[in-house]
């Protein structure tokens, strides 16, 4: 079983670059596919990057594609999230999750593991 502890969140200005980390431990990790999501206050939460196994394949929402990379070290057994460009619409908390399979998702039903969440907050 995975476990998961996100860090990097904090207060950043519009326009600023921030780097989330994800670190995992369990032996699962290097075959397991990882997502980002994050829930503003008042909003559902909402898928953000997802990344299979080797990370040869990922997936963003449009909201942040171009502007956030997802991108794993399996030998650090670390997620990473590099977001660039801030806008304070990107106000969150930002969850990592551990996919049931390997190949990456948007869909919140398909991870099984989770993350307690880092607050992001860019303000204008």
């Amino acid at each position: 079983q995975v476990q998961l502890d996100e860090s990097g969140g904090g207060l950043v200005q519009t326009g600023d670059s921030l780097r989330l980390s994800c670190a995992a431990s369990g032996r699962t990790f290097s075959s397991t596919a990882m997502g980002w999501f994050r829930q503003a206050p008042g909003k559902e939460r909402e898928f953000v990057a997802a990344i299979s196994w080797s990370g040869g394949n990922t997936y963003y929402a449009d909201s942040v594609k171009g502007r956030f990379t997802i991108f794993r070290d399996n030998a650090k057994n670390t997620v990473y999230l590099q977001m660039h460009s801030l806008k304070p619409e990107d106000t969150a908390v930002y969850y990592c999750a551990a996919e049931s399979y390997g190949l990456g998702s948007k869909y919140e039903y398909e991870y099984g593991v989770w993350g307690q969440g880092t607050q992001v907050t860019v303000s204008s």
